[in-house]
């Protein structure tokens, strides 16, 4: 280790305890406990994945067998583990939702233009649903017009909206925010909310838009049509929707990049208006295009289940941290190669199991947490975040009391590395804990690696942020240590390509050496807090520190 990098280490090491500090007179936080570490296991680990990934568990999905299979999975090892109810005398907290499955009634959809016309075909260039519980969806002659990146956002002084009135119109709009593209705008290239495709649906129906189109971009996105295709179609799920959704668009959905391009063309507009719409002052522009849409819904609502427990603190047994994991998968879709089952191993069987692994971890400690941890497992993650929202809205624990939230999502199966990166790094002090941790490991904190994706804004965690708790989320970066580079190479081609498709099983291009060391560090990062007595907050810089005071204030 370099000097350099010890007194840096050092100084933030004293900053941390400072700050902090333990009621304990037997914990010291600049050491590992060995026990614990090292109750967490590759074989462990390995054998809950791969009874969570296999095929009996049908991909996971909610409203499922699947879902019955994995939820009661769940709840019978954490009786195995120990571990109490999390919810009074219950392991299950009940999350009512509503699948919805729209279907066109035609495959094809056409845009009227003034000159010529554009038919375009279901899945292979478009994607259409609808977010209301209506049985018919009928929309007639409604005109287009392109919104930029369909964003309002005061403080950036950025209105796509302007002097626009949408109403009865479908709003065609970009993925991500103008940061991406110029960084004296929004922040940089680390992507906003105002990038996610949840916003651009929720701001399309707040300005009482008809419908929604979002210009897909492999690049601006961070996934391939693939997704898309796979899964904004067939079933979806949401909360229920207040009103039954009739205060949201009547539809909503994605048009490939090359479709974009020929209604443009039969606009009469150069495509190079999106260019255009990356610059401060743009203005939204009619396409001088209408299409009828026609989709024809069935609704069901139920229930699906988060599943949680708990190891009750030893002194201050009301301050919780949570341990997040999502469950579920995307069930059973279209054939590929022969498989229709998107298992989901990666995905986030990885993260359920070093929910278990990281319980036992706790149980093995030799000074017990002084805070209460608890382990959530939740629903609908895939489907849009939706188990844990509703734990957010409905919570078990009482937020002001709830220290952090420390999500798990898609371990990397490649092997370990040096370091380790935080997504949505300048976010919140959960950072620094991590710093702290991962220097017990001899690994540091490395740059994150697609900011522009809005990693911050796509996982479980964000329902905790938006409630001023801070989340961590994060994985290995850096250098690999396999020495053998052809290997290295083998594996990581041999597993490339999986998100989201029926290839994310456990197989034998695994490597769990990283996701081990990834688990241990979360481990540590919990028990550190487990036995401070102060809240970490989010950093000064960060969009949600009002939020983070308020709830601390109270």
């Amino acid at each position: 280790m370099k000097k350099t990098t010890y007194f840096f280490a050092a100084a933030l090491l004293g900053l941390v305890s400072c700050k902090s500090g333990s009621e304990s007179g037997s914990f010291d936080s600049s050491k590992l406990d060995s026990t614990a570490i090292h109750a967490i296991t590759e074989e462990g680990f390995k054998n809950y994945v791969a009874t969570l990934a296999s095929d009996e568990f049908l991909g996971r999905k909610p409203f499922t067998k699947g879902d019955t299979l994995t939820v009661n999975y769940i709840q019978e090892q954490f009786k195995a583990l120990g571990l109490a109810p999390g919810n009074g005398d219950s392991y299950f907290q009940e999350v009512p939702m509503v699948e919805i499955d729209a279907k066109p009634v035609e495959n094809t959809l056409t845009f009227k233009g003034k000159n010529t016309d554009v038919t375009v075909d279901f899945l292979d260039d478009y994607v259409i649903g609808s977010p209301r519980m209506e049985e018919h969806i009928q929309v007639e002659n409604t005109e287009l017009v392109f919104a930029g990146f369909g964003i309002v956002a005061p403080e950036y002084n950025w209105n796509d909206y302007e002097g626009l009135d949408v109403k009865g119109k479908t709003v065609v709009v970009m993925v991500s925010d103008p940061g991406r593209y110029d960084k004296n705008l929004f922040k940089a290239d680390t992507m906003t909310y105002y990038g996610r495709w949840t916003y651009k649906f929720e701001e399309a129906s707040r300005q009482g838009a008809a419908g929604v189109l979002i210009i897909h971009e492999t690049a601006a996105a961070s996934y391939g049509w693939n997704v898309v295709r796979g899964g904004w179609t067939g079933p979806q799920l949401s909360l229920v929707p207040e009103n039954k959704g009739k205060n949201q668009v009547a539809f909503q959905g994605w048009v490939t990049g090359e479709t974009a391009n020929k209604l443009f063309k039969a606009a009469g507009l150069d495509p190079k208006v999106m260019e255009d719409a990356k610059k401060k002052g743009f203005k939204a522009v009619p396409m001088n295009l209408t299409t009828n849409v026609s989709l024809k819904n069935s609704f069901r609502e139920s229930k699906s289940n988060n599943v949680l427990a708990k190891i009750e603190g030893s002194k201050r047994a009301d301050e919780t941290i949570i341990y997040t994991a999502h469950w579920d998968h995307l069930g059973i879709g279209e054939v590929s190669n022969g498989d229709s089952i998107f298992n989901g191993a990666i995905d986030n069987a990885t993260g359920v199991a070093a929910l278990f692994e990281i319980a036992k971890a706790f149980k093995a400690a030799k000074v017990k947490p002084e805070r209460t941890i608890v382990f959530l497992a939740v629903t609908a993650e895939e489907q849009g975040l939706l188990g844990s929202q509703y734990y957010a809205e409905h919570p078990i624990f009482p937020l002001n009391k709830t220290v952090a939230n420390l999500n798990m999502d898609s371990f990397n199966p490649v092997g370990a590395q040096n370091g380790f990166s935080v997504v949505g790094t300048g976010q919140t002090e959960l950072e620094d804990y991590a710093i702290r941790s991962g220097e017990k490991f001899g690994r540091t904190l490395k740059p994150e690696g697609s900011p522009t994706s809005g990693g911050f804004y796509r996982s479980d965690h964000f329902n905790f942020v938006k409630q001023g708790i801070p989340g961590l989320y994060m994985g290995s970066a850096g250098d690999y240590l396999e020495t053998d580079t052809a290997a290295l190479a083998t594996r990581r081609n041999a597993l490339a390509g999986r998100y989201h498709a029926v290839t994310d099983q456990l197989d034998e291009n695994w490597k769990f050496d990283g996701i081990i060391a990834d688990t241990r560090l979360f481990f540590d990062i919990g028990y550190t807090l487990s036995m401070e007595n102060t809240f970490p907050n989010f950093k000064a810089k960060s969009e949600f520190k009002e939020l983070g005071d308020k709830r601390l204030s109270k």
